[in-house]
């Protein structure tokens, strides 16, 4: 087929870099354009015109199933969506068949994605696509929520890691601490480094808040694993780890950890 218009909705910078990298590899495909939030794709769709959206349910203000809403199911373009909650959106995806992401994906199951939507376009499935829109946004009833009194997700039990031609899975009640490392993760734990392909941002909302505290744009700590905090000044504040590694907590973060933790008196 000719080449493939293609507009990215998403609003971490990371993950839209992630697809881009994805695409890279497929030469028939064209970025026309990348939306940070769901205003910016509606004003997108309607001037740009692009055949194949990725576009992320979770977003702030107007969320992916709000855009579709906005710009109409029926106008919309062949839609992949992207989510970091499989226990939210996944089931609805499958039951009207639209294509959907779960962060973080392979490449396998990338270009799987790309080449049912090649399919369908050559199958001239314009008003089928938008039939399945309609009566998607017809069970949904929130921004990630595939149907009216859906429960929360569950938060994480364990991460499926790749380690060469290994899938390891990472209890995640032992991860010390988490490191962003562009658009992946390092987790830390023990004395074991595992890499994980997937923004720090996507993974945060996937942990137990109870559990994992973001201490900097950069790090999220196990709080079982904080042995004590070092105020070097009234404005630089260091958590000490259990095993004695020292990380710094932004200025912005650091209130709200010492809710979490209490404060000293």
């Amino acid at each position: 087929m000719a080449e493939l218009r293609v507009l990215l909705v998403d609003d971490e910078p990371l993950a839209r870099r992630g697809l881009r990298h994805a695409l890279a590899r497929h030469p028939d495909v064209s970025i026309c354009g990348e939306c940070r939030d769901g205003r910016e794709a509606v004003v997108a769709i309607r001037e740009l015109r692009p055949q194949l959206v990725f576009l992320d349910v979770q977003m702030p203000e107007l969320d992916g199933f709000g855009l579709i809403r906005e710009v109409g199911a029926e106008r919309m373009p062949a839609v992949v969506f992207i989510t970091a909650y499989d226990a939210f959106a996944v089931r609805a995806f499958d039951v009207h068949a639209v294509d959907y992401l779960v962060k973080p994906f392979a490449d396998e199951r990338f270009d799987e994605a790309m080449q049912r939507v090649r399919q369908r376009l050559r199958q001239g499935e314009a008003v089928e696509l938008g039939r399945k829109l309609a009566a998607l946004l017809a069970e949904t009833s929130g921004p990630a929520a595939p149907a009216t009194g859906s429960a929360a997700p569950e938060s994480l039990a364990r991460l499926m890691v790749r380690v060469g031609t290994r899938s390891v899975l990472v209890p995640v009640a032992d991860i010390d601490w988490v490191e962003a490392d562009d658009y992946c993760v390092t987790l830390h734990v023990g004395r074991e480094e595992h890499v994980l392909r997937e923004s720090l941002a996507a993974l945060e909302s996937r942990l137990d808040a109870e559990r994992f505290v973001r201490i900097h744009r950069s790090a999220i700590v196990n709080v079982e694993r904080i042995r004590e905090l070092h105020h070097a000044s009234p404005t630089e504040t260091v958590v000490v780890l259990k095993e004695g590694l020292r990380l710094r907590v932004s200025r912005s973060r650091r209130e709200a950890l010492e809710r979490r933790l209490g404060k000293a008196r």
